[in-house]
């Protein structure tokens, strides 16, 4: 423990004071790259409507079982350019759609002169009030996708990254009973890695390992989800779930008990990552050496902007980097892919958990890997029609 205090008393002030400052996408190509762009362009206009998704089978986590995900559906319109952008709330991020669309009533964008002045927009937006993540996540998503259109770049392209060097994605197995666990395991036999969540008992938690077990030998990576309430028994369980094949351990106690996260690190043979411990940027200096790495969700820490923020300064600090989501249509999907070139892990299932995606963005290869279009911004097509995005890579 002494060792994680020095570092943080050592590090927090420069980690913090150190500049990650989002680039002026316009400025990253030729001129010649992009298609002219007017200096004078029309007001942006943003709508936004709600939509429930619906996913294939019911979801259950430490705690909790659903079946639907409130969303809103958000687009940002600028001289013909239309940029696509989303909020999803899972129960525990307290937000809903009333809120959600509550603050999106308060976003005036006719005080700025152009979508390129992003870092002036977002930091208006993000000031409105405090939290209201997934509400704000979903105006970055949209400006950055319509950024993209008007510049004719995608965001890997954009961040500079290498499209080759996407992960595969997990294929997440949400908390059931043998039986079910297993045919979800079994829908899943093409993908890479597994994703399992534990988190209820001790009972149930083995139940779920060796289930898919008897099913699979793909590497799994084991989300708590705050769960385990002990830390001497998360340790010991953490080894158990070495030797049955396990690649990583997320959040295996209450996102408070850093000191208790840090001892379970310091003698796990798995990486430790961080999910409810972390929010947003100014979090990650307190978790460097109570964690291995960090999951960083779009709908957590308001969006594109702060992600690419907090992947810089992780990757500075020496963690490691899992880029997630929540339940989300192939916007938010796409929208968290253009980082995953630059990530250890992506766990970027959630348009594939649902029944009626309404874009078509990322796509996913049969074995998981993540494919980035070269199309610009996001690299979205609104559908006509909802599908089942699992439907079309099996």
């Amino acid at each position: 423990m002494t060792n994680r205090r020095n570092f943080l008393r050592n590090v927090a002030g420069a980690a913090l004071g150190a500049t990650f400052c989002a680039t002026d996408a316009s400025s990253l190509l030729r001129a010649d790259d992009a298609p002219a762009v007017s200096n004078k362009l029309g007001k942006m206009n943003l709508t936004f409507k709600p939509y429930l998704l619906t996913l294939r089978h019911a979801f259950g986590v430490s705690g909790v079982t659903r079946t639907t995900t409130q969303s809103v559906q958000v687009e940002i319109e600028c001289d013909g350019y239309v940029g696509y952008g989303e909020a999803s709330m899972p129960p525990y991020l307290s937000e809903s759609t009333a809120s959600v669309m509550a603050f999106l009533e308060r976003v005036d964008l006719s005080q700025f002169k152009s979508p390129f002045e992003m870092e002036d927009i977002l930091t208006y937006v993000d000031g409105i009030c405090e939290n209201n993540a997934a509400a704000k996540a979903s105006v970055d998503i949209a400006l950055h996708d319509l950024v993209g259109k008007m510049i004719g770049q995608p965001w890997w392209k954009i961040w500079g990254l290498n499209k080759e060097k996407t992960p595969s994605t997990f294929y997440t197995i949400g908390i059931d009973a043998p039986d079910v666990v297993k045919e979800k395991t079994k829908e899943a036999a093409k993908f890479d890695i597994l994703k399992v969540k534990l988190g209820r008992d001790d009972k149930s938690d083995r139940e779920m390992i060796e289930s898919v077990r008897s099913v699979s030998d793909s590497p799994i990576a084991v989300d708590a989800n705050q769960g385990w309430k002990d830390k001497v028994y998360a340790s010991e369980f953490i080894g158990w779930l070495h030797e049955m094949g396990v690649i990583l351990v997320e959040q295996p106690m209450k996102k408070t008990k850093l000191d208790d996260i840090a001892w379970i690190t310091e003698r796990s043979p798995l990486p430790v990552v961080a999910d409810e411990s972390l929010q947003r940027l100014t979090d990650i200096p307190r978790l460097k050496g109570a964690f291995s790495g960090i999951n960083i969700k779009l709908m957590k820490c308001t969006g594109m902007r702060e992600a690419w923020k907090m992947l810089n300064l992780a990757r500075a600090l020496d963690m490691k980097v899992m880029v997630g989501c929540m339940t989300e249509s192939s916007c938010a999907i796409s929208a968290a892919a253009q980082l995953s070139p630059m990530v250890d892990w992506a766990d970027l299932d959630g348009n594939l958990l649902i029944s009626n995606d309404v874009f078509d963005g990322v796509k996913t290869a049969p074995n998981g890997k993540l494919l980035l279009s070269d199309l610009p911004g996001l690299g979205l097509t609104k559908l006509d029609a909802p599908i089942n995005r699992l439907d079309t890579i099996i």
